[in-house]
């Protein structure tokens, strides 16, 4: 590999900075957490989940998939703590994990729709 040179040009930001970087394992995990959301599959049903509570079978119905293609995806994505359930006797409820799942959702999404009319 071949290697970069360059020159500094400001020590002192770089100083700064390199005393905020956070731990290589923190990093790892919010590049993770990106690598999860990167499936446009487990995309759809995050927009689903922001819009409404859902079941399985819903999930499914509104995106043409099976019941065990959409579990799959659930199961990752609960894995991953970005969504969660609750049962309501027989039947399993899904929604998004906390608010901070959902502010990071429609952040993104408003990206994307604001740099799609540029």
């Amino acid at each position: 590999m071949e290697e970069f040179e360059c020159e500094v040009l400001n020590e002192e930001i770089v100083e700064k900075v390199r005393k905020q970087m956070l731990e290589e394992d923190i990093l790892f995990d919010v590049s993770d957490f990106f690598k999860i959301l990167g499936d446009s599959t487990r995309a759809k049903i995050m927009w689903a989940l922001d819009k409404s509570d859902m079941c399985v079978c819903d999930l499914a119905a509104l995106l043409g998939m099976t019941k065990s293609a959409i579990s799959h995806q659930l199961k990752t994505l609960r894995d991953s703590k970005l969504v969660k359930f609750k049962k309501e006797g027989k039947l399993v409820i899904y929604s998004l994990d906390d608010e901070h799942v959902k502010d990071i959702f429609e952040k993104a999404l408003e990206h994307v729709l604001e740099k799609r009319k540029s």
